[in-house]
């Protein structure tokens, strides 16, 4: 990969800044492309305190035609990591014609723009939750399809038009990355995950209640088929999941004029339950979580995790890091940056 010209689109937010890292690691060039609505540019210094490299940043959308070309007759793109999304689900239901404009229509534009420049490699940020409610647990990529909100169904779209840009021309490569659950920070303590407001995602949420920011841990249902009976989730490492995004690119040969595609999950194939999340926390912070039960939410499964074969088979992706290693790192941030960037 030396050499290679990386444009990463939603680089400054969590899972991109952290693949930029790896990119600088693996000696690419990396192009930032954010318009920063949901991230913060102090990032960028943080990304070369780390890596000693200031990565290029244009602080555009995608869905800005007349930059993002620019952006392609300017500099020499050998592929595109694409994560640059909005990512709530609760907010996808109360703003559907944002999210299918910013997501979708942003993609398809960043895809109109690729093909006229000839850039025919793309990794995509998918994710779990096309898979809506699966009906077996560890879910396969063949699983079926079945998103329940606006946010999965942007993702099933553009997995859609990807599929369908591949069998019109067999020459691009592309990857489809389905996340299960990105949590932990890097190790440096100087970039983790920055919510605004109240969190969304539970480790997070976990980490401010150790600060007293948030006065305690809602667990919604003890009640299902699990061993402590809360739900079962499979976190995956953010520093993992970004050495996913690098070993797909490896995947692809990019002197071949012949390309390929691929599906997978990333996750560790581990479900751990949010208890086992709060105790595991509480070792690593020294602090008590103090929770509250309150009735299951609508919708929540029991157990949701990955069978993460078909990754470890294809790219020779192997988690490294282990639920202590994703609450040690989460905390490290959290104390460094109780008001985040």
């Amino acid at each position: 990969m030396k050499e290679c010209t990386i444009l990463v689109t939603g680089g400054a937010g969590y899972i991109g800044s952290h693949t930029v890292i790896e990119l600088l690691n693996n000696n690419c060039q990396v192009i930032i492309v954010d318009d920063l609505s949901n991230s913060n540019k102090k990032v960028l210094d943080r990304i070369e305190k780390i890596t000693g490299v200031h990565p290029i940043f244009y602080p555009i959308s995608i869905c800005d035609k007349d930059a993002l070309s620019l952006i392609f007759t300017t500099h020499k793109i050998n592929a595109v990591i694409h994560f640059a999304a909005f990512k709530a689900v609760g907010e996808s239901v109360q703003k559907p014609l944002d999210y299918y404009k910013n997501n979708v229509s942003g993609c398809l534009l960043l895809l109109q723009i690729m093909q006229e420049y000839s850039v025919k490699t793309i990794v995509f940020s998918s994710s779990a939750t096309v898979y809506g409610q699966p009906k077996e647990v560890p879910v396969k990529e063949n699983s079926k399809i079945s998103p329940q909100s606006p946010y999965g169904f942007t993702k099933m779209m553009i997995e859609q038009i990807l599929t369908d840009i591949y069998h019109a021309d067999k020459s691009w490569n592309i990857a489809i990355l389905r996340y299960f659950n990105p949590v932990g920070a890097h190790r440096s303590g100087l970039i983790g995950e920055n919510p605004n407001g109240i969190p969304n995602n539970l480790m997070p949420y976990i980490a401010q209640v150790a600060t007293g920011k948030l006065d305690y841990l809602q667990i919604f249902g003890n009640d299902y088929i699990t061993k402590d009976g809360t739900g079962v989730r499979d976190y995956i490492h953010v520093v993992d999941l970004a050495i996913g995004h690098i070993k797909a690119l490896k995947y692809f040969d990019f002197k071949s004029k012949v390309g390929q595609m691929i599906t997978l999950n990333l996750g560790t194939g581990i479900g751990c339950s949010v208890l086992d999340v709060v105790k595991t926390f509480e070792k690593a912070s020294g602090k008590s979580i103090p929770y509250k039960i309150l009735p299951r939410r609508s919708g929540d499964v029991a157990e949701y995790y990955a069978d993460a074969t078909l990754a470890k088979q294809v790219l020779g992706f192997q988690t490294r890091f282990n639920l202590d290693d994703m609450c040690c790192d989460t905390w490290r941030w959290q104390i460094n940056n109780p008001e985040g960037y």
